[in-house]
């Protein structure tokens, strides 16, 4: 690797747009530097830095070592003080800073360069034994943990065993003596897991920490966040050395971290936390419950003003909520860190929308502040408070949200539960950055320390989880995997429900109220629909279904499935006559029966989208679905006959085996269904488009705008589509001749296989509109069955990076999206204002969404809960890539 290459940055040389290559941290801690905020001086050491290292297995690239010990001495000049020197020692924070902000899943070691002789110098430069004895055992602690993978928790067993001896509770209590006596104790501990012992060179130090932290971006945790989140693995991170302040000198010292505005809420208000005479991880590692941050103008008044200055300031210049970093040394402020803070939902749109109102941000840029995907946590129920609750606990409402499951006191147990589709609530003293996995698959988390910037609460609010944190009236037992609260016992499995908004923590299942969408949802979503140019059509199987549509903001149903009204328990013995029937005479007799109750279904979607059109596809699945199982029929029929059943039942069974297996088919997603089953049994759609023309004409005669869109399903050549549509036609005039009623349709297919795509232009002269059917059209060009695949293989394929993305969850545009593109030009060749839109469990995905507008769609279409992430994707879209 060249030498050339610039690999270390101080502060004062970089700036906010440089977090490619300095990570979030670094590109803040530079703009900070550089507009005069009173931050300790260090440098950054770069992402590039960190991917080389990789590169070249695991080493440090050429040239890094030299500005690093050019940085250092940089440093030391700035400061007057020097890296590993016996009187006046120069000490600096590592720690870790990617591009994209992940809280707390990647390392820190503080109070880097202390050592047995070190030590005698800060005790000599500051007068304070206590404080510098507090420091070394804090950084061996870390650096054993972080640096050589000693287990934390044995560190903390000998700190609570000495503070038990001292019969002290905080760490701050513990007298020098102790402090000695932990230190040695420390020292055999990190001797007895590395086989050495502790390093006292500097620098060797430093090397080490700088090699953690580029070892903590592929850690376990980082990688499980990273995928949740869709972050890419490449972009390596950044380490910052910074000069150490202390927060723990005394009681004109402290630390904490504060929000400029509520990540909960988003109410315009400073939220945090502090903890006196501490250093930084004390705060959101939860040991000591902190003091919210307006008791510091009591505190410190001075330092509170300041630092409410600072806040605004930097709110001003970010233009969006920060969470900012601070430690205080002998009354003096410093600024740590100050990063777009991590919110919820509900307080990403509330801080969009004011900051609109103040004049900060366009409507534009409002658009991008709400993650889409996080649009769902607005969506979700909240406790009903009319109902009498079984409050058993009250903790500090962490991140809101109702959720209700069983007790898991594991993270591996959580994950495990949360994949066999149970609902689980972790229970934890308090969780660290490898409880990440168990995090993602629970409902919610219940911690008994720590406070409103714990590592729980910050990654909750990240996920849309609720939390309920620092809940000191719960005492956990691991061994016996129970906690008791109270006069209350409670067992892994038992369940309880926690409330994230206000804290409380109940017992069993409490009922819940759907979400109010009015004030600034509904205000944001306008601005979502004057942005956006595509359209966002539901997928509704029932009127209730498409009345929960309308209320979500859709402009019309883009599938209607057929299939699930026959599956209805009255329907059904009529579906399976009409299957049955030796005759064309005993199949319209079944028939004429469904057509009363598909009219009556018809009727009530298009009634309750009046004005809007309505997609309906005709009978897309294999026959075979509407009859029983053939594996269950043939143990019916041994059953019967081993028990001297009816022999009329037994004769009635046999006949509908002999059908069931006459329909067996070895692949049904490639059999007789779709248009297939249309061409071959052409009166089960001619039944369904009477049945839709029927309502229609009612709806018309009855003053209600009806817009029905006749979808045919599967086709894979014009012929299909040509023969279905003509007697479509033919029955809509028949039907507006029998009722002297004129009506509009439009008549289009669905295009989900490969052939349909390619042959598009010729497709087109016999369709009115075309709808990507996404989830076959994936299975057909992959080659998988969806079922298969996602039970399998599919995940190891994604975890081997083998594929980049789940094709059934995003669209792949490296296949599907190049025969979308295809189908769409060619389409529109031969009709040039051919309306094309989208239906499937793609078209609410906000990475599908973009693609759609990109390829030129007219509409999508999802489900009636995924409805405001589509608006607000398709805005987002528009805003990205304007026209």
């Amino acid at each position: 690797m060249s030498s050339n290459k610039k690999y270390v940055y101080l502060f004062q040389e970089g700036k906010a747009e440089m977090k490619d290559l300095l990570g979030g941290k670094g590109a803040n801690l530079a703009e900070m530097t550089n507009i005069g905020l009173p931050v300790p001086p260090g440098l950054t050491i770069t992402t590039e830095a960190c991917n080389e290292y990789y590169l070249v297995g695991k080493k440090f690239p050429e040239g890094l070592e030299e500005q690093l010990q050019q940085g250092l001495k940089d440093l030391e000049n700035q400061i007057g003080k020097r890296f590993g020197h016996q009187d006046n020692p120069l000490l600096v924070s590592v720690r870790s800073g990617a591009k994209i902000s992940m809280p707390g899943m990647m390392d820190t070691i503080l109070n880097l360069g202390l050592n047995d002789i070190t030590v005698q110098g800060l005790i000599k430069s500051t007068n304070n034994e206590r404080f510098a004895l507090d420091c070394y055992r804090r950084f061996i602690q870390m650096f054993g943990d972080v640096a050589m993978g000693v287990p934390h928790h044995e560190y903390e067993e000998i700190l609570s065993t000495v503070k038990e001896e001292q019969e002290v509770k905080f760490d701050h209590q513990l007298t020098v003596e102790s402090l000695h006596n932990i230190i040695a104790q420390y020292k055999e501990l990190y001797q007895k897991h590395t086989g050495e012992a502790f390093p006292q060179e500097p620098y060797q130090q430093l090397l080490l920490a700088i090699k953690a932290v580029f070892g903590s971006w592929n850690s376990e945790r980082a990688i499980v966040y990273r995928k949740h989140n869709k972050i890419p693995d490449d972009l390596g991170t950044a380490v910052n050395v910074q000069a150490m302040v202390f927060g723990n000198m005394g009681d004109d010292c402290g630390t904490g971290v504060a929000f400029t505005r509520n990540p909960s809420t988003g109410e315009k208000k400073l939220y945090g936390e502090y903890l006196i005479n501490a250093q930084g991880e004390d705060v959101v590692a939860g040991i000591r419950t902190p003091l919210p941050i307006s008791s510091l103008e009591q505190d410190m008044p001075i330092v509170y003003q300041q630092f409410v200055s600072i806040s605004q300031l930097l709110e001003k210049h970010y233009r969006d909520m920060q969470d900012i970093e601070f430690t205080v040394e002998r009354g003096k402020l410093y600024i740590l860190q100050t990063r777009n803070g991590k919110r919820t939902a509900a307080a990403a749109i509330k801080i969009a929308v004011d900051m609109v109102h103040e004049g900060l941000i366009t409507k534009e840029e409002a658009m991008l502040r709400v993650d889409a995907k996080q649009i769902n946590q607005v969506l979700h129920p909240r406790i009903d408070t009319t109902v009498k609750l079984d409050v058993i606990a009250t903790g500090l409402p962490a991140s809101p949200g109702a959720a209700s499951g069983s007790v898991v006191f594991d993270a591996d147990e959580a994950e495990k539960l949360g994949k066999e589709g149970q609902k689980v609530i972790l229970v934890r003293t308090e969780t660290t950055p490898d409880d990440i996995h168990g995090l993602v698959m629970s409902q919610g988390v219940l911690t008994s320390r720590g406070g409103m910037t714990s590592h729980a609460a910050v990654v909750a609010r990240g996920m849309g989880k609720p939390a309920v944190c620092g809940c000191e009236g719960i005492k956990i037992d691991y061994q016996q995997k129970l906690f008791t609260v109270g006069a209350y016992t409670l067992k892994e499995g038992d369940v309880i429900s926690i409330d994230g908004s206000t804290g409380h923590v109940m017992l069993g299942q409490v009922p819940t109220l759907a979400p109010e969408l009015g004030g600034d949802f509904a205000e944001f979503l306008g601005w979502a629909d004057e942005i956006r140019t595509l359209g966002v059509r539901a997928n509704a199987d029932t009127p209730e279904d498409a009345k929960k549509a309308r209320e979500f903001g859709a402009a019309g149903i883009g599938l209607t499935r057929t299939e699930h009204m026959f599956m209805q328990q009255e329907r059904l013995p009529f579906v399976q006559q009409m299957i049955m029937a030796e005759t064309a005479e005993e199949r319209q007799k079944a028939l004429d029966k469904l057509l009363e109750f598909q009219q009556e279904d018809f009727y009530g979607i298009l009634k309750e989208m009046e004005g809007y059109p309505v997609c309906i596809r005709l009978l897309d699945p294999p026959l075979h679905e509407f009859l029983p199982n053939r594996e269950e029929l043939l143990v019916e029929i041994t059953r019967l006959k081993c028990t001297g059943g009816d022999p009329a039942l037994i004769k009635e069974k046999e006949t509908l085996l002999k059908k069931v297996e006459s329909l067996h088919e070895f692949n049904p997603m490639l059999g007789h269904r779709g248009c297939r089953l249309g061409i071959t049994y052409p009166e089960i759609y001619a039944m369904q488009a009477r049945a839709i023309f029927q309502a229609t004409a009612q709806l018309t005669k009855e003053g209600v705008k009806a817009i029905p869109e006749v979808e045919i399903p599967l086709v894979i050549h014009v012929n299909e589509l040509a023969f279905l549509r003509n007697q479509t036609i033919e029955i809509a005039e028949q039907v507006m001749a029998e009722t002297g009623v004129k009506f509009e349709y439009t008549v289009g297919t669905m295009i989900e296989v490969p052939r349909a795509a390619l042959t598009a232009d010729e497709v087109a002269r016999e369709a009115d509109f075309f709808s990507f059917g996404t989830n076959d059209l994936t299975q057909t060009t992959f080659g998988f069955s969806r079922d298969d695949a996602e039970g399998k293989f599919l995940q190891h394929y994604i975890d081997r990076k083998v594929l980049k993305e789940n094709p059934f969850v995003t669209i792949d545009p490296y296949s599907v999206g190049k025969l979308m593109d295809m189908a769409v030009k060619l389409g529109r060749s031969t009709k040039p204002g051919l309306l094309i839109g989208i239906c499937g469990e793609h078209g609410g995905d906000p990475e599908s969404i973009e693609i759609c507008y990109k390829l030129g769609l007219d509409f999508v279409s999802c489900s009636a809960f995924r409805v405001p992430i589509a608006r607000l994707a398709a805005a987002q879209a528009a805003v990205k890539h304007p026209r």
